[in-house]
């Protein structure tokens, strides 16, 4: 996800020096220069699309009903689980590219189940009763390990 972002702080800056040179300054960038119209609206589409990826935040609760996950800017309120409908809980480490195809909202490859990631290769595996999975990926193994101990929620 970093290098995601590095990435488009990167061309961020490109079209914003483009920008300053070719609608402040005016000296067109190039053999043939885009529009000042249009290098505006491509800039501010970035800008749009990075501001998206910084708001991305994955929140997850655990208390003694359940556990509540939120990815914002996706779930407007945080979906909940009850332990009653967890056949196994337990912590995990994981390969965000082979097992889900990367990070984000993922769909399993070969019965994985589904994940919530955002970095990182360790989370909190649920198997459901009915068979079904979910993987929420998480930077604080120790405390969410702790948490599920003292809850008496770890089912291997």
């Amino acid at each position: 996800m970093r290098w995601i972002l590095i990435l488009l702080l990167g061309v961020n800056g490109i079209f914003i020096y483009g920008v300053i040179v070719q609608v402040f300054a005016g000296i067109p960038s190039g053999d043939k220069p885009m529009s000042d119209a249009g290098l505006i609206f491509v800039m501010l589409f970035l800008f749009a699309i990075t501001f998206m990826l910084l708001s991305f935040r994955l929140d997850t609760e655990i208390k003694k009903d359940g556990i509540y996950v939120r990815f914002f800017p996706f779930h407007r309120k945080p979906k909940f689980y009850p332990w009653d409908n967890l056949a196994k809980v337990y912590v995990r480490e994981y390969s965000p590219i082979l097992e889900y195809g990367g990070w984000g909202i993922r769909y399993g490859l070969f019965g994985k189940g589904n994940a919530y990631n955002m970095s990182g290769n360790t989370g909190l595996q649920l198997v459901f009763n009915n068979g079904k999975k979910l993987l929420i990926g998480t930077q604080k193994q120790n405390e969410l390990e702790a948490v599920l101990s003292k809850l008496g929620q770890i089912k291997k």
